[in-house]
């Protein structure tokens, strides 16, 4: 069954397109990664999925209208942005309070033992917090909500690398339980991508690429190709080629992997590496426009 359903999905600001009449399907229980480049379109979708916006076409959220139906679908919906809202005045033990009070699924005991695996202080005001100690109170609060999706948009932004891996790890350790499903955006790729079972490409408004992570690992395949070979690589029509440390690297799709490795060293590229090949095999063909 799918958890979020688009189709034509349109979005515009004046003369701007943000979301160019986009078709997307995310099943329940998969963790989606929305990658793109900024003002690829990513924080307008999640917008739409979240019916903090309006838009033309179709699209259901847990089988709901996000738009007209926004409030019964938020009892089912949590949401990590960039920027912490919390407000920094207020204390721990009031943010616990507040959240139990408004929120019919909220769990407190849970919360309360997310929290009793950091150094926070209940009797602590956020301002007080470093920001990771804040992302870590925002998790805490709403991973002991039980929602059926949950929504994040660059959630470890100017967290420190401790912070943005206990925060991974939390995810998929303690609330992650294969029933629920995650869409995350992020542009720090790499530490994403053991948690993801699906990544989509999107760009200029534009999905450029869908695939599940098993699909991906099967079907791409980068090589470290010594220079006498390069032209032997060539000739396999690779989709980029980049240099290191004096060697060609080479990205293919879809060529059998027997043909490859008598060419060099193989390996499965990072998302990064795709995202660069992907994005800017577009640039080149001038299908990216100004956003």
């Amino acid at each position: 069954m799918a958890c979020i359903e688009a189709r034509g999905l349109r979005k515009a600001y004046g003369a701007t397109i943000a979301l160019d009449g986009i078709d997307l399907r995310v099943e329940e229980g998969r963790i989606l990664g929305l990658i793109g480049p900024n003002g690829a379109g990513k924080s307008t979708a999640l917008n739409a999925i979240l019916g903090l916006i309006g838009y033309e076409g179709e699209l259901k959220v847990l089988g709901r209208n996000p738009w007209t139906e926004r409030d019964q679908l938020m009892e089912d919906v949590c949401f990590i942005a960039d920027v912490a809202v919390l407000p920094r005045w207020l204390r721990v033990s009031q943010a616990l309070d507040y959240v139990a009070g408004v929120h019919p699924r909220f769990d407190r005991a849970k919360a309360e033992g997310f929290l009793a695996k950091t150094t926070i202080k209940r009797s602590s005001r956020v301002r007080e917090l470093s920001k990771g100690m804040v992302t870590q109170l925002h998790l805490a609060l709403v991973m002991a909500i039980d929602a059926k999706l949950l929504v994040l948009d660059e959630p470890t932004l100017g967290l420190d690398i401790l912070y943005r891996k206990q925060f991974y790890d939390t995810l998929l350790n303690d609330y992650f339980d294969r029933s629920r499903t995650i869409v995350v955006t992020t542009h720090q790729v790499e530490e994403v991508q053991h948690i993801l079972t699906d990544l989509m490409f999107i760009d200029c408004g534009k999905i450029v690429l869908e695939s599940s992570m098993e699909d991906f690992e099967a079907r791409y395949l980068e090589v470290m190709v010594l220079p006498e070979r390069a032209e032997e690589a060539r000739a396999l029509k690779p989709i980029h080629e980049r240099q290191v440390f004096g060697r060609s690297v080479f990205l293919f799709d879809n060529v059998e992997r027997e043909r490859l490795a008598p060419l060099g060293e193989t390996h499965t590229p990072s998302i990064a590496d795709l995202f660069v090949a992907v994005i800017g095999a577009r640039e080149a063909r001038g299908q990216r426009s100004a956003a």
